[in-house]
């Protein structure tokens, strides 16, 4: 190998709520998960002529760093944890601690040589915080109207309706803060009211898919369904032959498209006739709703792909 074209280091990164465990050629530090961290993890990888970070999605106590390294210029994988515990598996690794977890992540990195996570626009990021926050204000919204059900005494009737009334607020304020942060991005807007123009696609559905599927418009037939968690997978063995499941994906996603499906099986007439037509041949309604579910996303994503492709009316 060239000192021109160095070969990868992969770093392994394991983020906790408080510490950075890395594991740096072999080698484990220990960091602060804060600023002074992230400038001392940058630090430690400059002298590095071609790095690529891997750590696991922690609920979010990853993204400060991961940011951090992205706006250094850095190549960083953000892998879902279950990969990363299968990995784990295969190598028979079953103690785990994060200098274990750190070097594992390197390993991984070496051996499976994955694609570097995009680092997401300004706005795109700003829209994918302000959609989840909406989607937490909702359920807990669902989770107090349920309670209240079951409140025989005024004093938490009351104090019910006053939370009500302030989650639905602060879920119209959210609303209105995506509308305005899709109106501020032309490209955005656009996709936006691509995906609208198909039945039972909203905008809370829309906002979602942008927001939690930025890759929307680039992907194949096969690697959209499979993100959104709606490609059926085999599970054979022998002569034995099961019916095939659905596995994975991004659960967000997957309930966005499960709204829109329920709406565009009694509003458009070609999902509405294909949703029929699996039921007559004995799909159960909900096998049925699925693979309306594959073929919005898979029309979402060529919608977005060709942006002279007309849906047939």
């Amino acid at each position: 190998m060239s000192q021109n074209n160095p070969p990868i280091l992969y770093i392994g990164l394991d983020v906790a709520k408080l510490t950075l465990q890395v594991d740096l050629a072999g080698k484990p530090h220990s960091l602060a998960n804060d600023a002074k961290g992230h400038a001392r993890l940058l630090k430690l990888l400059r002298p590095h002529p071609k790095v690529q970070v891997i750590c696991e999605a922690t609920g979010g106590y990853e993204q400060p760093a991961v940011h951090s390294l992205q706006a250094a210029g850095l190549a960083v994988t953000v892998l879902e944890a279950s990969r990363a515990r299968a990995f784990a598996k295969a190598q028979g690794q079953r103690a785990k601690t994060d200098p274990i977890d750190a070097a594992l992540l390197s390993a991984y990195g070496r051996a499976c040589q994955p694609l570097p996570t995009p680092p997401l626009p300004v706005h795109q990021r700003q829209l994918a915080e302000v959609v989840q926050r909406r989607r937490q204000l909702v359920e807990l919204l669902t989770q107090e109207r349920n309670h209240t059900e079951h409140y025989q005494d005024v004093f938490r009737q009351r104090q019910a309706r006053q939370l009500i009334k302030l989650l639905q607020q602060q879920i119209d304020q959210c609303e209105q803060t995506i509308t305005t942060l899709l109106a501020e991005d032309p490209l955005q807007k656009q996709k936006a009211q691509r995906l609208q123009a198909i039945p039972g696609v909203g905008p809370v559905v829309a906002s979602t898919m942008l927001a939690e599927m930025p890759e929307l418009g680039t992907l194949n037939r096969q690697t959209a369904a499979a993100l959104a968690g709606v490609a059926p997978y085999n599970s054979d063995s022998g002569n034995v032959k099961a019916p095939r499941h659905i596995a994975g994906g991004r659960a967000a996603i997957r309930c966005a498209l499960y709204m829109a499906a329920l709406s565009a099986v009694r509003h458009d007439r070609i999902l509405k006739e294909f949703y029929q037509r699996l039921l007559k041949t004995g799909k159960r309604p909900l096998v049925a709703l699925t693979a309306c579910m594959r073929k919005l996303i898979i029309l979402m994503n060529h919608l977005l792909k060709n942006p002279h492709f007309q849906l047939a009316t």
